[in-house]
């Protein structure tokens, strides 16, 4: 099994943290995004949207999208358990997820701020412009767990809604995102930064880091 991945990305993070908590080490093989190593024609045939990351199983199968790469891990090993067996909880769990890697995430992916500058938007126009999507993601996050007790976002052990957090909440902090009003928030990824799943997990953890 080989996991196409960068350190930086932010959903090559949030699978990491899956593969940790489920105890399985695929093989890491490494894109560096800086230098456009995604467009190679080599990896545009293992993922055609040139995205990271990518998991390639061992019949040769390709999984797409971090989500869906966390899906199968959690069907395949359901031990932890990755979403909560309480079906309206579940739909939460996905939920704040979806938040974060379908409405928030997408607007700090280099493909679409290079976009941007192509069509004459100032650096600091896009900047704000990725601050408010941030806001916006983090403020809806923040309301959707106000009545979870913790430690995690939903109860007493870590599931889909951690494992997107933590990455998004490292992305906010890497843009300089003031994050006093989400203490919510921050308490989770304080409470994740001390378990090994999550520590392992980290862009300064990766081999790759630079």
């Amino acid at each position: 099994m080989i996991l196409h991945g960068y350190f930086r990305s932010s959903a090559a993070w949030r699978t990491r943290i899956a593969f940790n908590l489920k105890g399985v080490t695929p093989q890491s093989v490494i894109h560096n995004l800086r230098d456009g190593a995604q467009n190679e024609p080599a990896y545009a045939a293992i993922n055609p949207q040139k995205l990271i990351p990518a998991l390639e199983l061992d019949d040769g199968t390709v999984l797409t999208q971090s989500l869906a790469i966390i899906g199968w891990l959690d069907r395949e090993v359901p031990q932890p358990p990755l979403v909560p067996a309480d079906n309206a909880l579940r739909a939460r769990v996905e939920a704040f997820a979806l938040v974060i890697a379908c409405e928030t995430h997408p607007f700090q992916n280099p493909k679409i701020q290079k976009r941007l500058r192509a069509k004459g938007f100032s650096e600091a126009d896009v900047q704000d412009w990725l601050a408010v999507a941030m806001n916006e993601g983090l403020s809806a996050c923040e309301t959707l767990i106000r009545d979870q007790p913790g430690p995690f976002c939903f109860g007493g052990a870590p599931t889909l809604a951690d494992i997107c957090l933590v990455p998004q909440i490292g992305s906010a902090r890497r843009y300089g995102i003031d994050l006093s009003p989400y203490p919510k928030l921050v308490a989770i990824d304080a409470h994740c930064a001390t378990l090994p799943a999550f520590i392992a997990a980290r862009p300064d953890q990766q081999p790759d880091a630079v």
